[in-house]
């Protein structure tokens, strides 16, 4: 069946955006080979857990009130993963929409760009390849977290051969030079509550890899995963899956497992970048930590920035009409083994379309905003 691949624009330092080259013309976006929109029936909405529950009834609590018992001891996840996520998600004071928002106060746009999506954390992207710095640079962004006492997301964008030679090409030149490069990064993310999401599209787009580069891709990635654990024991990282209008379950499980997934991930993240529902997303996401099997620590993370109102047609990828902003980020989600729902992809930055590859265009940010 014919896909629609993650629409992923490549970002980087702690600002939001960094170009890529592809030939003369300058680029940032991960262009997909588009042939058709594979038609995906929608799926149920998954009901949230009650949040509240029953409360017993008088005879049994009298039956109970001498009762004197030890509280039940928490499950500790696994080793090598961390514990849930349960703060509040961190806004970095420095992105393109803030920089559009404090330069145009006047603006009539500037009230509505400013409560709906300048107010809204999001993402920091590194998709520079820059081991003299890359340390620095996430310490920015952490220590500033920890400040405030929220939790930061933070993108590792680096892997080499990204995107395929599309137009978001670039990363480490070698898997020893990524090696020391994400070790770099992880170096820089402190000791506090982290989520980290490993390398938009490193997983869900390897079909264009043979086996070996494919491979030495998932060894790097597992290797990833154990160094950032290593460095900062608190950290979440998650590991690519994809979308639901993408891959099979079953399939981008045996690529996640192939990557050791499993034991070098908290678990997984999907629809970054696009446009999917939310329940297809969540019902999606489950049934892929499903077929991978475990542990059941395993969770997933939802980019919800642009998934209001669900994909758009057959072969609309870059900037397509009609789409909306999704649900607020938040580690609150209601939903079993769904972590978070998270902006990844900053609202208004433009797929290339509606205004240069990369850049914050406050027109397609106000079509988003009002839906």
């Amino acid at each position: 069946m014919a896909v629609v691949a993650s629409a992923v624009v490549a970002v980087g330092g702690v600002t939001g955006v960094v170009s890529a080259t592809s030939g003369d013309t300058e680029r940032s976006t991960a262009i997909p080979e588009v042939t058709k929109t594979p038609v995906v029936p929608p799926l149920p909405a998954v009901p949230s857990p009650s949040a509240t529950s029953p409360s017993p009834s008088p005879s049994a609590t009298a039956t109970k009130k001498a009762e004197k018992k030890k509280p039940p001891k928490k499950a500790k996840p696994p080793q090598n993963q961390s514990a849930p996520v349960s703060g509040s998600l961190y806004l970095h004071q420095e992105s393109q929409v803030l920089d559009w928002v404090r330069a145009n106060r006047g603006d009539p746009r500037h009230s509505l760009i400013q409560s709906k999506i300048a107010a809204q954390p999001a993402a920091v992207w590194f998709a520079e390849y820059n081991p003299s710095t890359i340390t620095s640079r996430v310490r920015a962004v952490t220590s500033g977290a920890a400040q405030a006492g929220r939790v930061p997301v933070v993108v590792p964008y680096a892997i080499p051969e990204r995107d395929c030679g599309g137009a978001s090409q670039g990363g480490a030149p070698s898997f020893d030079a990524y090696d020391s490069w994400i070790g770099k990064f992880a170096a820089g993310l402190g000791k506090g509550d982290v989520i980290v999401i490993l390398e938009p599209d490193s997983i869900a787009q390897t079909d264009c890899l043979d086996a070996g580069q494919r491979a030495n891709r998932f060894g790097a990635l597992s290797r990833a995963g154990k160094a950032i654990h290593a460095a900062n024991p608190n950290a979440r990282v998650y590991f690519d899956a994809g979308h639901s209008g993408w891959h099979a379950a079953s399939k981008m499980a045996g690529f996640l497992r192939q990557a050791d997934a499993a034991t070098s991930s908290d678990g997984i993240f999907t629809n970054v970048s696009n446009f999917h529902r939310t329940a297809d997303e969540v019902s999606y996401a489950r049934r892929v930590l499903s077929a991978l099997g475990g542990p059941s620590s395993l969770g997933a993370v939802i980019d919800t920035s642009r998934n209001g109102n669900g994909a758009p047609a057959a072969g609309q990828w870059c900037d397509p009409s009609g789409r909306a902003l999704g649900r607020p980020p938040t580690t609150k989600t209601g939903e079993s083994r769904i972590d978070a729902y998270l902006w990844v992809k900053l609202p208004g930055e433009s797929d290339g379309c509606k205004g240069a590859a990369g850049s914050f265009t406050p027109d397609y940010a106000v079509e988003l905003a009002r839906g």
